[in-house]
């Protein structure tokens, strides 16, 4: 396969679905409409943006697997190749008037993520990776402030306002962190990690489509990716397309980051056991 290729159409495809979102923002053509009962949306935008990215890539690589939003699995020949496509990471955003939002396209090659493009059409600018070849062009800011690790967070749709995991989670973060970020669009997290904006995001049961581009771009910008238990996180896309967690961030600060996760640990252990769990 020819990743040159691929890494021009994926960057082609997200930056004209950009444009769509851009314009149907902009003129306030935007409805919203809920999906599932926790409280996620979708707008009207998200299938003429992910159209426009589909139509590209079948042009392109017309054999390849395609796992999309709103479409979810389009058929190919090609088992090996997968694209996972976001279209609008930040519906809840859109729907509130709140300018935070990107278009994510990932491409998985026996199910390892090998390319990532993450597109911001308000910024009008575009982050990509392709494994083994670092992030072209990605500024990286200087290191952790000495007033403590800028954090972000994230969770699945599916967690509970109780889960009694996120909650110890939450209350560590916010005790520990400088900052702590929730944006509810975590390939934007993902692209502030990269570049060092922020030093740390830990998400919990992480809504997957996000996590091919979001970790490759991570990665090749040389941030530290693991499981919430230390061990070393699979990137890899399996066919259910699980919920993961994960913590992720600087070298020199994911080693506190791990403390901080094991400490939450034990505040929901002690909390469940006087609660009776």
């Amino acid at each position: 396969m020819d990743i040159g290729l691929a890494h021009r159409v994926a960057v082609e495809a997200a930056e004209a679905a950009g444009g769509v979102l851009l314009q149907g923002t902009a003129n306030g053509e935007v409805a919203v409409h809920p999906k599932g009962a926790n409280g996620d949306v979708v707008t009207s935008l998200e299938p003429a943006a992910e159209r426009c990215i589909v139509q590209r890539i079948r042009r392109a690589f017309p054999a390849h697997r395609i796992f999309a939003e709103e479409a979810g699995s389009l058929a190919g020949t090609d088992d090996s190749h997968v694209w996972v496509i976001d279209p609008l990471d930040g519906s809840n955003n859109v729907a509130i008037g709140l300018h935070a939002y990107v278009v994510g396209i990932a491409l998985c090659q026996h199910r390892l993520p090998v390319l990532g493009v993450v597109h911001d059409p308000v910024a009008g600018r575009t982050w990509s990776a392709i494994r083994d070849q670092g992030t072209p062009g990605l500024t990286r800011a200087p290191g952790p402030s000495a007033c403590g690790p800028l954090v972000a967070w994230t969770q699945g749709h599916g967690v509970s306002r109780d889960d009694p995991t996120a909650r110890s989670l939450r209350m560590v973060l916010e005790s520990r962190a400088r900052r702590v970020l929730q944006l509810w669009a975590p390939l934007i997290s993902w692209t502030m990690l990269a570049r060092g904006a922020i030093d740390g995001f830990v998400g919990y049961c992480a809504e997957p489509l996000e996590l091919p581009a979001g970790t490759i771009l991570a990665r090749e910008a040389g941030m530290v990716i693991r499981g919430l238990d230390g061990s070393r996180f699979d990137e890899r896309m399996d066919g259910a397309i699980e919920p993961r967690s994960f913590v992720a961030g600087r070298p020199e600060v994911i080693g506190d980051l791990l403390d901080w996760v094991r400490h939450a640990e034990v505040i929901r252990a002690d909390l469940g056991r006087l609660l009776g769990r």
